[in-house]
C-alpha cells in the first residue's frame, strides 16, 4: 500500500473545510444581499494556506497516478476537479456554490472509498 494514502484523511478534512468556507463566502446570505465574494477579501494567511493546500492537493492527486492501487481514484479525483473548475469558470455566481458543493461531495466520496480500500487491504 502506498504511503500517499496516509494523507487522504488530511485532504478529507480539507474538503470539509473548503465546503464550509465556500458557504461562508458564496452562501445564500451573500447571494441574497447581492454581495460579491471578491470584495470581501480573505485574510492573507487564510488565502496563503488555502492556496498552498490546493496546490498540495493537486500534487497528491497526481502522485496517486503512480501507484496501481490508487490510480483509478487519482484519475477520478483529477477528472472531477478539472470538470468542476471548468464549470465554475463558465457559470454565474449563483451556480458556483451548487457546483462546488456537488464537486466536493463527489471528491469526499472518492476519498472515503480510497480510505475504505486501504483499510480492507490491511
Amino acid at each position: 500500500m502506498p504511503t500517499l494514502i496516509l494523507l487522504a484523511p488530511l485532504f478529507l478534512a480539507f474538503e470539509v473545510w473548503q465546503l464550509v468556507l465556500s458557504e461562508r463566502y458564496l452562501g445564500i446570505k451573500q447571494i441574497a444581499r447581492n454581495g460579491d465574494p471578491r470584495t470581501l477579501g480573505l485574510a492573507e494567511v487564510t488565502a496563503f494556506c488555502w492556496s498552498t493546500a490546493i496546490v498540495g492537493y493537486w500534487v497528491w492527486m497526481f502522485g496517486l497516478l503512480f501507484a496501481p492501487f490508487t490510480r483509478v481514484h487519482g484519475l477520478s479525483l483529477l477528472a472531477v476537479s478539472a470538470v468542476g473548475f471548468s464549470l465554475r469558470r463558465n457559470s454565474g455566481l449563483k451556480w458556483v456554490l451548487v457546483i462546488l458543493t456537488f464537486e466536493g461531495a463527489v471528491r469526499v466520496g472518492l476519498l472515503i472509498s480510497l480510505l475504505g480500500m486501504a483499510w480492507h487491504s490491511l
